[in-house]
């Protein structure tokens, strides 16, 4: 992360309201046993993970988000070294949640409206570099079918102005960052990085989808 003030970014300068975002159309298979589901995991990468964490982190369902990398090998799963962008990891959350209580389709739909912005190609904001680039790591076909089928969905119906870049990649192991990373939007609020970058994402996320907040 760059730590300056950017007053001048827009977290949302690009996306639509939410009221033209879909729902997707389709979502992962689940039970129809009548009993709780168990729990599951998504990760998604989309700029600084600091951000993103703040987002998901408020939805009632998901039980846990952990800052992150994929996309790269153990070795350079580091901090310094991902952040001068000379590895194949991108900065990441990992997200479990009760598919009982909150989907999949519906995790995918506040990631592509209110977390990053899908349409900025290897950047977030002041934050530049594949490492901060908009991705799915999905596990699984039918995972990957969702997901293309709800970018799709988005690209048909015109929501955003600019073409989505979201990749979708594979996802062959998750790291978790270093512990001064997690929770840190929660843990250090007056930040100046997180004062004009994450703190408009959790305002907005609060406001568009205030009945499934905690």
């Amino acid at each position: 992360m760059v730590f300056i003030s950017f007053s001048g970014f827009s977290c949302s300068r690009s996306n639509p309201t939410d009221q033209a975002v879909p729902n997707p159309s389709k979502e992962l298979t689940t039970s129809n046993s009548g009993t709780s589901q168990a729990k599951r995991t998504a990760v998604f990468a989309g700029g600084c993970f600091w951000c993103t964490e703040a987002v998901f982190e408020q939805l009632v369902g998901v039980t846990d988000v952990i800052s992150g990398y994929a996309g790269g090998t153990m070795e350079s799963a580091k901090y310094d070294l991902v952040a001068r962008g000379s590895t194949d990891h991108a900065e990441v959350i990992q997200v479990t949640y009760e598919p009982d209580k909150i989907s999949y389709g519906r995790l995918l739909k506040v990631f592509f409206s209110v977390a990053h912005d899908p349409t900025q190609l290897n950047r977030q904001g002041p934050d530049t570099g594949r490492q901060y680039r908009s991705a799915v790591f999905y596990v699984g076909e039918e995972e990957k079918e969702v997901v293309e089928s709800y970018i799709r969905q988005l690209e048909e119906a015109k929501c955003f102005s600019d073409p989505i870049v979201t990749t979708l990649e594979p996802l062959i192991q998750f790291y978790p960052a270093e512990d001064y990373h997690q929770d840190y939007v929660r843990l250090n609020p007056s930040q100046p990085y997180v004062v004009y970058n994450a703190l408009p994402k959790v305002k907005k996320v609060r406001d568009k989808y205030s009945d499934q907040v905690r």
